[in-house]
């Protein structure tokens, strides 16, 4: 099998480890998977950027990266990490913000730094159960460092809200 063959396999394969804080994200939907370098007798080399410098699933997701790839019968397996470019979330895949959503969560509010702090207004972020954007931010931290907690003046229903960075 030439070397291009087996890194599209190898993406393939990367598509089934998930995000052990968002399950129903891969890390291709996230974008964290930045490289796969396949080195024929050598394994394989996996690059990666978290989506925070600190982020507490990285070991996990490197490990599930590693176990997966060995099950496969590709190794020893690699995995590296790069802080430079940072991650950011315009690096999500469309499936992953589709995903997000029909998970509960809303996405990232497209071309949007959070800059209202500045201005002095609100992000209209839409609620994901019923697409009203009469909401407000209950807290600027989440259920993990990447969201932050709103809640949906129509429907009532609180909801998470991964962070632009």
């Amino acid at each position: 099998m030439n070397l291009k063959t087996m890194e599209d396999k190898i993406w393939t394969l990367l598509e089934s480890v998930t995000d052990p804080e968002i399950p129903v994200l891969t890390v291709v939907d996230m974008g964290v998977v930045r490289e796969v370098k396949a080195h024929s007798a050598q394994g394989v080399e996996v690059v990666i950027t978290p989506t925070y410098s600190g982020c507490p699933a990285m070991n996990t997701i490197e490990m599930e990266i590693k176990a997966t790839l060995e099950h496969a019968g590709y190794g020893p397996v690699k995995v590296t990490t790069v802080l430079s470019p940072a991650w950011t979330t315009q690096w999500l895949s469309e499936a992953g913000r589709r995903k997000l959503e029909a998970y509960g969560i809303a996405p990232p509010v497209e071309g949007s730094l959070d800059k209202s702090a500045l201005f002095a207004e609100e992000k209209q972020v839409p609620c994901p159960q019923c697409r009203s954007t009469h909401t407000r931010m209950v807290s600027q931290f989440g259920s993990t460092a990447c969201k932050a907690l709103y809640q949906c003046e129509d429907c009532l229903e609180p909801f998470d809200y991964f962070k632009c960075h």
